[in-house]
């Protein structure tokens, strides 16, 4: 099911609301989990009920491993337990990856044989269930957390819910159990708040917008160029290459966006996964805004246990190198995936190399100069530096998001030699105008309404009007302006938000049919 149709905003949410808030004013709270667990089944098996099997029998056979690890752990170093907690715990991990394995890397990795040795293995097509990498993940983070005795006993109808909590089920964020039990745990215990409610419905609504109103219409520009790269020329090739870089952003961050609004209408706290990403002023930056919740399970359970930068300055490039192969792969089973995660970990490690070398010798300079305030020369060399220092951060960002941009590419192309077509003929392509097809994506009716109205319309270059005009709100939400987190943190809930609000909901319904399914749905 997807937050962006009918069937969630007009039956199932409502549904949801209205039952689990029924049960917590009957003091009903185990009842009000349970309720919202069937829920989140309903929401998943909606697409397909094999999916829902896939992950009810993962879930059993993981809370199986959780409770054989917290045993094991009661029983204490001296207990005659037949299977060490160790061995229970890589057991687990083995389970979950090679689940993931085979739904998700099984077809690509007969394929690579195949082209490797020349057999001829006969691809299976196996259907990817929605989520699958996001649903195992967290549950990965559950038993290695329990066999390091982080988690404590866990009741199954406490854990179905971590599992499969609806908004945050298919596309994540990654949530860990420190963040999820205890909340689950306390539900009803205080009276609904209505204004965190309310600031739920706003951060919902404006999710929504990004998705429905934003990335898709950066998506339909996208398709154009991707499934027409040889008509392209070098300014099409280009602003499709900046197309997808907003088209990712506002769509995976309006499903976070939404998942953050539906979680505190039920009067639970998901954490935040974005936080602006393209304001970042390099890649180091970037990682910290962006999937923030995947950077933190890979620093976790793989960068740390590697050494991290515990064994030198060498073996912790190495390190960073490997988390940014695994991330690429993780993201999808193609080879394009893993180049783009190698093009961050080389920029990743390239940048910290330089923060530890080149920026301890900038900064000490700064120092002396700050002595010197005092004079009236040092005055005007700080301000001087400051100045220098605005102009140097935006130079950074816009350099960052470039770089992204490009390597998003790899991200969404169908395979490498698609990918290589399109930087290709973006940096080397024929000069020539712009291809009114690809302008003609933008052709937003209501928008197009608003040129009719003020006699653009006519113009020559009225096509390209809409197209230029959304590509400039594009960049200045994304790299500018407030995101909807800082915008929902102080609005007022009065007259004026709330027609906003009402506004931008209605324009999102009635958009529904021309919108797609989530991105990340597909990594």
């Amino acid at each position: 099911m997807l937050f962006n149709s009918y069937i969630f905003v007009f039956a199932f949410f409502p549904i949801c609301l209205l039952g689990y808030y029924g049960l917590l004013h009957g003091k009903r709270r185990r009842q009000a989990r349970v309720f919202l667990t069937v829920m989140s089944f309903w929401f998943y098996g909606y697409f397909n009920l094999s999916y829902l099997l896939i992950m009810v029998c993962s879930i059993g056979v993981n809370f199986a491993f959780h409770r054989l690890l917290s045993r094991e752990e009661g029983a204490g170093d001296g207990g005659k337990a037949p299977v060490s907690r160790k061995t229970l715990m890589l057991a687990a991990v083995t389970f979950n990856l090679g689940v993931l394995f085979y739904f998700k890397y099984f077809d690509f990795f007969l394929s690579t044989v195949n082209g490797a040795f020349g057999t001829s293995f006969v691809l299976r097509g196996i259907l990817l269930p929605l989520g699958i990498s996001f649903f195992t993940f967290q549950q990965i983070s559950f038993v290695v957390d329990t066999y390091r005795g982080e988690v404590r006993n866990c009741p199954l109808d406490e854990y179905a819910l971590f599992v499969s909590f609806f908004p945050q089920l298919i596309a994540g964020p990654i949530v860990n159990h420190g963040e999820m039990l205890l909340q689950f745990e306390k539900m009803g215990e205080k009276k609904p708040d209505w204004e965190r409610i309310a600031g739920g419905f706003a951060l919902f609504t404006l999710g929504m917008a990004k998705k429905v109103l934003l990335a898709d219409t950066f998506g339909a520009g996208v398709d154009y160029g991707y499934q027409n790269t040889a008509a392209l020329g070098r300014l099409d090739a280009a602003l499709v290459i900046v197309f997808y870089a907003l088209q990712l952003y506002f769509d995976f961050s309006g499903y976070c966006d939404m998942a953050v609004g539906i979680g505190r209408m039920l009067g639970v706290e998901i954490p935040v996964n974005f936080n602006s990403p393209y304001k970042a002023v390099n890649i180091v930056d970037f990682w910290k805004r962006w999937h923030i919740t995947l950077n933190r399970f890979f620093t976790k359970y793989v960068y740390i246990p590697l050494g991290g930068n515990r064994r030198g300055e060498g073996r912790m490039y190495v390190n960073f190198l490997i988390v940014f192969f695994l991330s690429g792969l993780w993201h999808g089973a193609g080879f394009h995936f893993i180049v783009w995660g190698m093009l961050h970990g080389a920029l990743y490690v390239a940048t910290r190399f330089w923060q530890k070398r080149i920026r301890p010798a900038i900064v000490g300079n700064g120092e002396n100069a700050e002595g010197r305030r005092e004079t009236e020369a040092g005055q005007r060399k700080a301000a001087a530096g400051k100045q220098g220092g605005r102009i140097m951060a935006i130079v950074s960002q816009i350099a960052t998001f470039l770089f992204v941009s490009v390597a998003w590419v790899y991200f969404r192309a169908a395979d490498l030699g698609q990918a290589n077509s399109m930087l290709l003929t973006a940096f080397r392509g024929k000069m020539q105008g712009i291809s009114p097809e690809l302008a003609e994506c933008f052709r937003v009716d209501e928008f197009w309404y608003v040129l009719k109205v003020l006699r653009l319309d006519s113009l020559p270059v009225s096509r390209y009007i809409l197209m230029f005009a959304i590509l400039l709100a594009g960049l200045y939400f994304a790299m500018i302006g407030k995101n909807a987190q800082q915008r929902t943190a102080r609005l007022k809930y009065r007259t004026g938000a709330a027609a906003v609000i009402t506004v931008l909901m209605v324009w999102c319904v009635l958009s529904f049919s021309g919108v797609s399914t989530f991105l990340y749905f597909n990594f």
